[in-house]
């Protein structure tokens, strides 16, 4: 099992910076990949970032590509998401997931369907 809390969110203006945190714990070993995904309301979830547990292969959505950007800390087991130019769109749930899977096409990765194991996310608001 694994465990994963966020933390960071919060209320900003347009324009502004957050940095979203993710800590998993318990079976950290068998974690292969940790994604941020966000749902606005009447939305579908949709993914944001992953990034390797090795700290390697990251990727992004086109909407934040150029103004987010995913990193972890080795040493404390933290992915971070820091999140800047904020945009009132970028307003949601932000939730991390672990996948235990090891995919070829890391194109998997921005679905849902590879993770196994969720945060219960933290809101983030950005006013205009």
């Amino acid at each position: 099992q694994v465990h994963l809390v966020e933390s960071g969110g919060g209320s900003v203006q347009a324009g502004g910076s957050l940095r979203l945190s993710c800590a998993p714990s318990g079976r950290t070993d068998s974690i292969s990949l940790i994604g941020w995904f966000r749902q606005a309301p009447g939305k579908e979830r949709e993914f944001v970032s992953f990034i390797g547990w090795n700290g390697a292969d990251a990727a992004y959505a086109d909407s934040v590509k150029g103004r987010f950007t995913i990193s972890m800390d080795n040493a404390k087991d933290t992915v971070f998401l820091e999140m800047d130019n904020l945009k009132p769109e970028d307003t949601a749930v932000y939730s991390c997931a672990a996948s235990t899977e090891y995919y070829w096409d890391t194109y998997t990765y921005t679905s849902t369907h590879a993770y196994a194991y969720w945060g219960q996310g933290t809101q983030v608001t950005v006013s205009s």
